[in-house]
């Protein structure tokens, strides 16, 4: 056991461990990169990762860094899971609910919490968490906090920003500070702080007040968001002020989340389901558009294309053998309401058959939950079956997260079908149609050095066509050190230079997750891509995302 790992284990009362095996297993997550860390350390409470923060800072202001990376179930597409430093294993220890109000259903917990555990929990007092990701069985709260996840039914119901209602927080120092929404009498009293946290306070607030036209721009025109920082949403018109989302989202650069208060809303144990089948992008998207002018709009509006269904009938064909019939349309569409009225839901649903008639669009509509999950294997099963070759060439998530404003979704396809084409690569098109957001995961195999060079050019055509569409690179999954590349380009010099400064002021030393997000290049992370892509530790839970 090296030094670090010897002063650590005396300090604190989690487990230390610097073996190979482990420092193995924490070298890579659900990316395609690797960093192998120096130590894993297990914290029993926020007090351990507390005493760790506050040794790294002592550390560095000595000259050395040595960095911290907060970890979940490694379920990170972007590399923001690993690091070469310290990881911070949270799901070991700190897994507990805290508070649960069954009258509300506010909730506190640990990040380290399964996300699917939770919402069983919530489910027997009658409540939900809407934004859950669709690794919901094997991913943390940590994990959606760190990424701001969404997934199907953000369309409706939000990102996770939109659950948070106070957080606690280890700075990079090692203090502990609270954050919720403050009036100006609090934020005048934060301000005049002399500790850390008020330095924190009067740094960021000078930043959005000298650069008000930059900080608007930093809010991109799509429904949802995870790329850079969410300084837009710091400081209100009314003077108020909250801190909390700068951490959502931030995955682990700004501070080690060790607590979360959130809400949730209440069940919805019936639903109705319309899948649309439609042959072509303009009407599509004219569907869409439409769907979207609801008064009260579907839970779910998701999208699968001809070329995924075409590959699970022919490496599983019994998965959806009685649910999608020949000829395969070119897009299926599954549309979900889940207003608490019966009525309502059916109400909806019939409206939107009569426009289908109308377009010349078949469907099939279902309210019986038996069947409607049959329908819904048409968009979960599918991923399942990408991620199941026996090929060396995998789909790898390198332009998995891309979204753009709902009204340039034919446009966005009709690019992303020319990529793929222009490199001679099969495409299978998924995702959250409602939101103008897809998973696109190419099928490379990065042991060949063509398919590693392939990698670049794709991810950056990729980055600049979404950028140009008025799109976020990063709608659910975080930049991590993927994307994180290309936040120059996102934002501008003058927004980048701006999550760079938000960066510093929150961590000096450059000692939280440092390479994710800020300060990262292509030319970084070439040397960090696996000889081999694998999901093997997640197999258990036949991972889908």
């Amino acid at each position: 056991m090296n030094k670090i790992a010897q002063y650590l284990q005396e300090h604190i009362s989690g487990e230390i461990i610097t073996s190979n095996d482990v420092r193995k297993t924490y070298s890579t997550d659900a990316s395609i990169l690797s960093i192998t860390p120096n130590v894993v350390v297990y914290p029993r409470n926020e007090n351990d990762v507390r005493k760790t923060a506050r040794f790294c800072w002592q550390l560095a202001e000595r000259g050395r860094v040595f960095p911290i990376t907060a970890r979940g179930a490694g379920t990170d597409l972007s590399g923001a899971a690993i690091g070469s430093g310290i990881i911070l294993q949270f799901p070991a220890h700190m897994n507990r609910v805290l508070e649960l109000n069954g009258k509300t259903g506010d909730v506190t917990v640990e990040p380290g919490i399964n996300y699917g555990k939770l919402q069983q929990t919530l489910y027997t007092h009658d409540y939900f968490l809407p934004p859950y990701p669709s690794s919901i069985e094997y991913s943390t709260i940590g994990g959606a906090l760190a990424n701001n996840a969404g997934g199907d039914k953000s369309i409706k119901y939000g990102s996770t920003i939109d659950f948070v209602k106070r957080l606690r927080v280890v700075l990079a120092n090692g203090d502990i500070i609270d954050t919720e929404r403050v009036g100006k009498r609090e934020l005048n009293r934060k301000l005049g702080l002399s500790t850390f946290e008020g330095e924190i306070y009067r740094s960021i607030d000078s930043l959005i007040e000298e650069n008000k036209a930059v900080v608007d721009k930093l809010n991109p025109y799509t429904t949802k968001n995870s790329s850079g920082y969410n300084l837009h949403l710091v400081k209100q018109k009314d003077g108020s002020f909250d801190l909390t989302p700068l951490f959502i989202g931030s995955q682990g650069t700004l501070g080690i989340i060790t607590e979360a208060s959130l809400t949730t809303v209440p069940r919805r144990v019936n639903s109705t389901l319309v899948v649309a089948y439609i042959e072509d992008i303009e009407k599509l998207q004219k569907v869409i558009r439409e769907i979207r002018k609801f008064p009260e709009g579907p839970s779910s509006l998701e999208l699968v294309d001809d070329n995924l269904i075409k590959h699970v009938k022919e490496n599983a064909p019994n998965l959806i053998k009685d649910v999608v019939k020949d000829p395969i349309p070119k897009f299926i569409l599954l549309v979900e309401f889940d207003n608490t009225s019966e009525h309502t839901q059916k109400r909806l649903a019939k409206k939107l058959t009569h426009y289908l008639r109308d377009m010349n669009v078949s469907f099939n509509i279902e309210s019986d939950l038996r069947k409607e999950e049959e329908l819904w294997k048409i968009r979960h099963s599918t991923t399942s079956v990408l991620n199941s070759s026996d090929t060396a060439a995998r789909p790898i998530p390198i332009i998995e997260d891309g979204i753009v404003p709902p009204e340039k979704l034919a446009e966005y396809l009709t690019n992303v079908y020319q990529l793929f084409a222009d490199n001679n690569l099969p495409i299978a098109v998924y995702g959250h149609a409602g939101d103008g957001h897809f998973h696109l995961q190419p099928l490379l195999n990065i042991k060949e050095i063509g398919d590693r060079q392939k990698i670049f050019k794709i991810m950056t055509d990729y980055s600049r066509m979404v950028i140009k569409l008025d799109g976020s690179i990063s709608g659910e999954n975080g930049d991590g050190r993927i994307r994180g590349a290309f936040l120059p380009q996102q934002f501008g010099p003058e927004g980048y230079e701006l999550l760079r400064k938000v960066k510093i002021a929150f961590d000096p030393h450059n000692i939280l997750n440092p390479g994710v997000k800020i300060g990262v290049s292509l030319d970084d992370i070439k040397p960090l891509i696996r000889d081999e892509y694998s999901l093997g530790y997640l197999h258990s839970y036949l991972p889908y995302f």
